[in-house]
């Protein structure tokens, strides 16, 4: 039974108690939410900043273009139609689990983006199902993908070592084979598959490639994503034309831009691709390991050249086509848009993009007539444009995304990723699902997460 005096006693120590533990608080300085800089409105810089919006962090967004989504650039192609193609990020798959959560949180549809693949081969055309690899390369492909997820660890950095054409030779594949693999491959990494590293090839096509598994668009354009989330962090504090010109960082980061504004944040989250890395005077200077592999990645080269055309002509709706021309891979961008009038997309990479590239729109209507010509002859009269765009030559990343070629993967892009003093780093080029819409997104909202 508690007396009184033991009431009493225990009581002076509780009040001592709570004596001792406000002076000791006194001490202390509550800790204040950062503010943080994302440089980047792409996905990967938007994804980041609607985190942080979320858990009611201060965050100011510098955008370089006159736009948000960076690298994913819906396009209108006809006005008055309503008819819009993607320039960049085009296909959404089954496994991008992210993309797909974002779009129902913010109550954009998706729309059915299947296509169904013609060949053009030396000069000769093939519907769909008229064509293919033989079944004999079809059974060793399907257990080299079967068996690369048991792979050891020293096998990958093996596997790494080689090109992904190389690789395919090494393991049976060559003639049609190889060459159908080349096109069709090439048209997934923006190159040859002579650039691209085994293990890359391999990995992507154990997860995101599968045709069977890129099934949609967003309704209205996959920028919708972008101005979706903008509208939801605020288009106040997305500032664009907003070059960044210098970063320097201390117990604080000061960003000054192009235009001579400056601004303060306590940590910064740069999303820009390399090249736009390249441009900004760093203060201290990246380390001299990331400056090399900054220096070292590459980008693709894709061209997209547009024709919109006053019928259907193709009657498919999922028509698309892959050749051996310069044209490359043509498919329906206006797909399910109700209209008339349709566009045709040449997709090209690697060295085909530059040549396409380079050409006047008289040129480019000889390379694209020459490629559809087997299958539907003289189009030239149904054509009522054409609108042209070379990732190659853009201002801010030189190529369309990043591609890792041999002996790459497990050297430079664990360097890619660190965190250096008060920055950290987001892209599609240092994701697992790189080159993709998704790993854009899955670096900023993990860059975010350890703010």
């Amino acid at each position: 039974m508690t007396t009184r005096r033991q009431f009493v006693k225990e009581g002076l120590l509780t009040s001592a108690g709570l004596l001792l533990a406000t002076e000791s608080f006194s001490s202390f300085t509550v800790l204040q939410k950062p503010k943080v800089i994302i440089i980047g409105a792409g996905f990967s810089g938007l994804a980041a900043a609607y985190q942080l919006h979320k858990r009611g962090i201060d965050v100011l967004v510098l955008e370089a273009r006159n736009r948000v989504g960076g690298r994913v650039f819906t396009y209108t192609m006809d006005a008055k139609e309503k008819l819009n193609v993607e320039l960049g990020g085009e296909w959404i798959s089954k496994a991008q689990k992210r993309i797909l959560s974002l779009c129902d949180e913010l109550g954009l549809l998706l729309q059915d983006n299947l296509l169904q693949a013609h060949l053009l081969y030396k000069n000769q055309y093939f519907k769909p199902y008229e064509w293919g690899v033989s079944p004999e390369w079809q059974k060793k492909i399907a257990k080299l993908k079967m068996d690369f997820a048991d792979l050891r660890p020293e096998d990958q950095l093996e596997m790494d070592k080689l090109d992904w054409w190389r690789y395919l030779l090494n393991n049976g594949c060559d003639g049609r084979d190889l060459d159908i693999q080349n096109l069709v491959d090439s048209i997934d990494f923006g190159e040859s598959i002579r650039q691209v590293s085994a293990y890359t090839a391999l990995h992507h096509f154990t997860t995101v490639a599968e045709r069977k598994e890129l099934p949609y668009k967003i309704v209205g354009g996959n920028g919708k994503l972008a101005e979706a989330i903008a509208d939801k962090i605020g288009r106040e504090k997305i500032k664009l034309n907003y070059r960044v010109q210098k970063i320097e960082q201390g117990g604080r980061v000061k960003i000054t831009c192009t235009n001579g504004e400056v601004f303060e944040a306590d940590k910064i989250i740069c999303s820009a691709p390399t090249q736009a890395m390249k441009t900004i005077e760093w203060l201290p200077k990246l380390p001299v390991d990331k400056m090399d592999a900054i220096n070292e990645l590459q980008y693709s080269r894709v061209n997209k050249n547009l024709m919109l055309f006053s019928n259907r002509f193709w009657k498919d709706e999922r028509f698309d086509m892959v050749t051996d021309s310069t044209a490359h891979f043509i498919y329906h961008g206006s797909k399910d848009q109700k209209s008339v009038k349709g566009v045709l997309i040449s997709y090209a990479a690697g060295d085909k993009a530059d040549v396409i590239s380079k050409q006047n729109e008289t040129g480019r209507m000889v390379l694209m007539q020459q490629a559809l010509l087997p299958a539907f002859g003289n189009i030239k009269p149904l054509l009522e444009k054409q609108f042209n765009y070379y990732w190659g030559d853009d201002e801010f990343s030189k190529g369309s995304y990043a591609i890792y070629r041999p002996g790459q993967w497990f050297r430079i892009r664990p360097v890619l990723q660190k965190p250096f003093i008060n920055t950290y780093f987001a892209g599609e080029h240092i994701a697992e699902l790189q080159a993709s819409m998704e790993g854009a997104v899955v670096t900023g909202e993990e860059a975010a997460a350890m703010i």
